[in-house]
């Protein structure tokens, strides 16, 4: 499938939990490479700073609001023009035992993970299928083809996410508007910070932010960071279960569920609070 090429010279980029993490490295890159991008973020102050740091431009962003949502690209789309190019990265990951984590929690999740990926798509689709031209990066995660004991709703979110990019790719095929789903192994961030993920490896955010970027070039379905790791998951999904599990036992495939250091209990406890409001 070929689509029409996006200049990356003045095209506007929006990237949702562009802050910090993986969304500030990509939205520097972006800039590097001659865009003008507008982050959103539900920390307008912190988004406020980095766009002073970087010269980009900053608005307040709940993606699990799709009234705010709507606001946000329309505000964008008013001062920087029709966006060319939106990132869904804006993401959580709350690690325990399925049972140990709360509704709300769990709620929160699929309101920030699928219902904000849901709502960037239906915000700026209409445009960008009017104009016959767009791209849209979804940033799922390796979680969402690969199960981990002790992420469980976290996987179904990023599961959710790879069969919604995949089945919208096929749906808008021909019209000028790609969508990519970006699957990351565990990421050198908040999001994972306190997790001992081996033998998942851990990656940078500029490693993430390349393979974003690039997308806008190569259009892939699917890019997993590192490229091996997308492999290993499809060898995983046909290998017979006593298998695997006996290979889940010799690397300590569990410790997800374990993940108590100081470092993680303070993420979850911001989560926690902020699905309590």
């Amino acid at each position: 499938m070929s689509y029409p090429s996006i200049n990356l010279s003045g095209a506007v980029v929006a990237i949702t939990g562009g802050a910090q993490g993986i969304g500030r490295a990509t939205a520097e890159l972006f800039i590097k490479r001659g865009a003008t991008v507008a982050i959103g973020d539900l920390d307008h102050a912190l988004a406020t700073k980095t766009a002073q740091e970087i010269r980009a431009h900053a608005w307040p962003l709940d993606v699990s609001d799709a009234a705010a949502y709507e606001g946000f690209v329309a505000a964008v789309t008013a001062e920087l023009g029709p966006i060319d190019v939106l990132v869904n990265n804006a993401g959580l990951m709350p690690n325990g035992g399925f049972l140990d984590l709360s509704p709300a929690t769990d709620r929160l999740q699929f309101d920030v993970n699928v219902f904000g990926v849901i709502n960037g798509m239906r915000a700026v689709l209409p445009s960008m299928l009017e104009r016959s031209r767009g791209h849209v990066v979804n940033v799922a995660s390796l979680a969402g083809k690969f199960p981990v004991p002790g992420l469980a709703v976290y996987n179904a979110t990023k599961f959710a996410v790879v069969g919604l990019t995949a089945a919208t790719r096929l749906e808008y095929a021909g019209s000028g508007v790609s969508i990519t789903a970006v699957l990351p192994s565990a990421v050198d961030t908040a999001l994972a910070s306190g997790l001992d993920m081996r033998p998942i490896p851990k990656v940078q955010p500029g490693d993430i932010a390349r393979a974003i970027v690039d997308s806008v070039a190569n259009r892939k379905a699917e890019i997993a960071v590192p490229s091996y790791v997308g492999g290993l998951a499809n060898v995983a999904a046909i290998t017979p279960e006593p298998v695997l599990n006996t290979v889940r036992r010799l690397v300590k495939g569990d410790r997800a569920l374990k993940g108590d250091t100081p470092e993680r209990m303070a993420y979850r406890k911001r989560l926690e609070e902020q699905a309590g409001k």
